[in-house]
C-alpha cells in the first residue's frame, strides 16, 4: 500500500514537470531502506512511464519545442549510459552522497530564485 503512496505523490510531481524521480528516490531510501542503486534502478523503470504520459500532454497543450527535446534526448542518452556505467562501479555510501550534495544544489538553487524574484516584486511596490 505504501508503494501506491510513493508511486502516486511521485507520480503527481512528475507530471508538474519538477522531477518525480527525486522525490521517489528520497522516499525509497530514506522512507523504506531500499539500497540507493536499486531505488535509481527502479526510478529509470517509473521515469518511462510517466515520461510517456507528460509528452503526450504537452504535445496536445503545444508545449514542447520537438527540436531541442531532441538534442537534449540525444546527448542524454549517451549522459545516461556514462552516469550508469559511474554507479555502477562507485561506492553506495559515495552515491548517496552525491545524490545529497545534488539535492542541496537543487535547494540552494530554489531558494536563490525565490528570493530573487521576491526582492524583484518587492522593489516594485
Amino acid at each position: 500500500m505504501f508503494e501506491v503512496l510513493i508511486g502516486a505523490v511521485s507520480g503527481i510531481v512528475s507530471g508538474t514537470g519538477m522531477g518525480g524521480g527525486t522525490i521517489l528516490i528520497f522516499l525509497l531510501t530514506f522512507v523504506m531502506g531500499v539500497d540507493q542503486r536499486v531505488a535509481q534502478a527502479t526510478n529509470l523503470i517509473f521515469f518511462i512511464p510517466t515520461s510517456i504520459i507528460a509528452i503526450i500532454v504537452n504535445l496536445k497543450n503545444k508545449n514542447l519545442d520537438i527540436k531541442t527535446g531532441i538534442i537534449i534526448s540525444v546527448f542524454g542518452i549517451f549522459g545516461a549510459i556514462v552516469g550508469a556505467n559511474l554507479a555502477i562501479h562507485m561506492d553506495v555510501n559515495i552515491l548517496k552522497r552525491c545524490f545529497g550534495i545534488f539535492l542541496s544544489l537543487i535547494a540552494i538553487n530554489e531558494i536563490y530564485s525565490i528570493t530573487k524574484k521576491y526582492k524583484k516584486v518587492k522593489n516594485k511596490e
